[in-house]
């Protein structure tokens, strides 16, 4: 099957050339498998949004946060996943089980949904992911865990499961990323992730720390993916500007891209997970994408990489190391 990769050059001209791949399957029962579209960013970087735009082309099926290959069998992450915080982290795969299994997202669903993970205590997350690849197959499944990207391992059990996925790195400029991190609950999300610097005291939480970490982890392992299955895109270009993006990534990946599936697009709160879900897995998602999945049309603000950050109090600005790999993605 041929597709019309997208080319990243000069940090964002788009190009456009065909390319064709065998597939390698790691077995023959999944030969007919359509392997994944993973959207890979750091939390509050549009992944929601895009997402779910993307997913909502007729070829593909968009879904929450699945998780899944944050442990390497379905019972590791189930207690990994076990306090009462974390359980959340858990919603996404719980709504997406509850819709295709059971056919809604009710109280009732979620249930089903909970015995269905437990029947499969002792299956790899691998094999779970899979199934649910077969279950909306011919549909592609487009996924956005921000999580995946925290840990390179994570990153190497996608490819080890799905040997030819594809890969949008999806980027948004330091400084409005942290700001929005900072929203979440006074810095709470942050702080979750580690992203502190321990070398003032108090500590300082800084929300660039883990920017700039997830970049590295995700542009280190798309260093071994082959170039006509990955894409960067800055975030802030994608919505300020749709359509044409839009069309370039369906052409890419090989989704339609007419004015039916265009339209479609443009249109992230008709996805069955573009809203709050029942009680037991009501998230799943980024909570204000949740509360209102519209695309809006509109310039989206970019930040700058000099001055002081208005989230440390003692007027620090960008570590170098930051501001080098800002550039390099294309910001200034």
């Amino acid at each position: 099957m041929h597709y019309g990769a997208l080319v990243i050059v000069d940090h964002g001209t788009i190009e456009e050339k065909a390319t064709q791949e065998t597939s390698a399957w790691p077995s023959a029962e999944d030969s007919e498998l359509v392997e994944p579209l993973f959207i890979l960013g750091s939390p509050r970087s549009f992944t929601s949004l895009v997402c779910a735009m993307l997913g909502q082309n007729p070829a593909a099926y968009g879904v929450p946060e699945l998780n899944l290959f944050m442990e390497s069998t379905i019972g590791a992450l189930v207690e990994e996943l076990s306090s009462r915080f974390r359980q959340i982290q858990l919603h996404g795969l719980l709504r997406t089980v509850a819709q295709l299994y059971g056919g809604e997202q009710t109280m009732n669903a979620v249930d089903m949904a909970r015995r269905w993970l437990f029947r499969r205590y002792d299956w790899t997350t691998q094999a779970v992911y899979r199934e649910l690849c077969k279950t909306v197959s011919p549909l592609r499944i487009v996924d956005k865990s921000p999580i995946y990207t925290q840990k390179r391992e994570t990153l190497d059990r996608i490819s080890q499961t799905f040997p030819n996925a594809f890969y949008i790195h999806l980027v948004r400029h330091p400084l409005t990323q942290g700001e929005s991190m900072m929203k979440v609950a006074k810095g709470l999300m942050a702080i979750l992730a580690d992203s502190i610097d321990y070398d003032t005291d108090p500590p300082t939480v800084d929300p660039q720390i883990i920017w700039y970490q997830m970049q590295q982890n995700i542009m280190g392992f798309l260093k071994g993916i082959p170039a006509h299955r990955q894409l960067r895109l800055r975030g802030e270009e994608v919505l300020s500007d749709p359509v044409p993006y839009l069309e370039s990534v369906c052409g890419w990946i090989g989704f339609p891209r007419d004015d039916f599936a265009v339209e479609c697009m443009l249109h992230p709160e008709d996805s069955p997970f573009a809203n709050v879900g029942p009680w037991g897995a009501n998230l799943g998602n980024d909570l204000n994408f949740l509360r209102s999945a519209r695309f809006r049309p509109g310039r989206v603000r970019l930040g700058t990489l000099e001055g002081r950050l208005p989230w440390r109090a003692d007027g620090k600005g960008f570590d170098d190391h930051v501001v080098a790999l800002a550039r390099e993605l294309g910001y200034q």
